[in-house]
């Protein structure tokens, strides 16, 4: 497969400062036909904002895929996949149409496309009808760990990368049987996961991390955050590993 013959591609941008936007995610970003971004309604998509010192807006060439529910619902209820499913049909849809008229089609994604990224649900859907390059990227989580300044792993150590949304007995299970921790997809989840890094005994070695590399980056450890203090969505906390030192 020659590069020329890929039209589709998921183009991942790094933890949100361009600066850290691979070569190839630059060339790639300044050459597509369409540049696909998800968003809520109302608002621009994180990574389309991260594009922005790179490609400026031309309404020709966007094509935003707007959420029809985002946090409103959990994602364990049935109500989620019944809106999220038939969205991500339609997105599909017309990027194929896209690229089966001859254009080129990237979709944008904050951190690295196939690390808890939208841009998987595409893929799953079109990987074998056409072909797909996926360009990696810097992820949030090393963002957060090396702004902060927090060797995450050390010899041996294990690391353990959890999302937010699991149950409290569940978090504190597998938080405690490992020696350094990512906890993704904080947001309303925070208080929970307080509690489940206290019950495993790793709250005071836990930093929050809040977007990471971008203009308004907060890191705080995390017990020195208020116990009322509203996280939003693009935020993370750390448990840099103590393992073996030479």
């Amino acid at each position: 497969m020659t590069e020329c013959s890929i039209r589709f591609f998921g183009l991942g941008l790094g933890p949100g400062d361009p600066d850290y936007m691979t070569v190839r995610a630059r060339k790639v970003l300044e050459s597509a036909d369409r540049l696909v971004h998800f968003c809520k309604r109302g608002r621009r998509g994180n990574a389309r904002v991260i594009a922005d010192a790179v490609v400026g807006q031309n309404p020709d060439r966007e094509i935003a895929l707007v959420y029809p529910v985002t946090t409103e619902i959990p994602a364990d209820h049935r109500d989620y996949a019944a809106a999220l499913n038939p969205f991500y049909e339609g997105a599909a849809a017309r990027i194929l149409a896209e690229v089966e008229a001859g254009r080129t089609v990237a979709v944008l994604c904050e951190g690295d496309p196939f690390f808890y990224g939208s841009f998987m649900h595409l893929w799953w859907r079109l990987k074998d009808r056409i072909p797909i390059e996926v360009v990696p990227a810097v992820t949030a989580m090393s963002g957060a760990w090396t702004r902060a300044g927090a060797p995450i792993t050390w010899g041996d150590d294990v690391l353990t990368v959890v999302p937010g949304t699991l149950p409290e007995a569940e978090l504190t299970r597998r938080l405690s049987g490992t020696d350094a921790a990512v906890v993704m997809k904080l947001g309303r989840n925070l208080p929970k996961v307080r509690a489940a890094l206290a019950s495993a005994g790793l709250l005071e070695r836990a930093i929050y991390v809040e977007r990471a590399t971008m203009a308004e980056e907060r890191i705080v450890p995390l017990p020195e955050l208020p116990e009322d203090f509203d996280a939003p969505y693009f935020s993370l906390i750390i448990v840099p590993g103590q393992g073996r030192r030479v």
